[in-house]
């Protein structure tokens, strides 16, 4: 079986303008005697590949470690796209998800420099899917993403965001993105891989 690994290095990763960057602190080294090799990190919630849940920007919505894990993992759909994802482009790809798997068509992660707009947003949280991801490390306008985050993270859509997907054909996949298990946090980082389903 073949697996892509859609996640970003975390030390060399994307950062969204103004969020803090990853920092990694080695606290122990085999070579200068110490028993074994230890290092501390410190990042951002959303650094790299990282996950949404609906407390990033709704105030009562889940924490992450509240969000239901299934929404994270199960069959997945990539698509291609370049551009705004409007209410027609969503509807598109969508179909073209529910044509080929309509499990696969519960999480829609798309490859691309892809823009979703208000309207996509709304055509997506009206499907009830379970996760959206793109390759950007925020899943609508980088100046403006605050109206499309409350669309779809009001409607409990995951928000998968910054993942890697050029080397993976569009199609069917089985999707695991399980976030780390921060109790409150509004995101997560998690390691993002896709397997070929026969």
């Amino acid at each position: 079986m073949k697996i892509y690994d859609i996640s970003q290095e975390v030390f060399g990763c994307e950062v969204y303008p103004g969020d803090p960057s990853p920092v990694k602190e080695v606290k122990l080294r085999i070579e200068d005697g110490a028993v074994c090799n230890l290092s501390a990190l410190s990042m951002c919630a959303h650094n790299g590949t990282h996950v949404d849940a609906p407390f990033h920007f709704i105030n009562d919505g889940k924490t992450i470690d509240q969000v239901d894990l299934a929404r994270f993992a199960g069959p997945a759909y990539v698509a291609e796209y370049n551009g705004d994802v409007t209410a027609e482009v969503a509807k598109r790809i969508l179909e073209e998800a529910r044509s080929c798997d309509a499990e696969a068509a519960k999480r829609i992660l798309v490859k691309g420099d892809a823009v979703m707009t208000e309207e996509g947003a709304k055509v997506m949280a009206e499907a009830g899917i379970f996760l959206y991801g793109n390759e950007s490390q925020t899943v609508g306008p980088l100046m403006a993403p605050m109206a499309v985050h409350l669309i779809m993270l009001g409607a409990e859509i995951v928000l998968l965001e910054g993942i890697r997907l050029s080397e993976v054909p569009v199609g069917r996949y089985l999707l695991s993105a399980a976030p780390l298990n921060l109790g409150g946090c509004d995101g997560a980082p998690c390691r993002a891989i896709l397997m070929e389903m026969n």
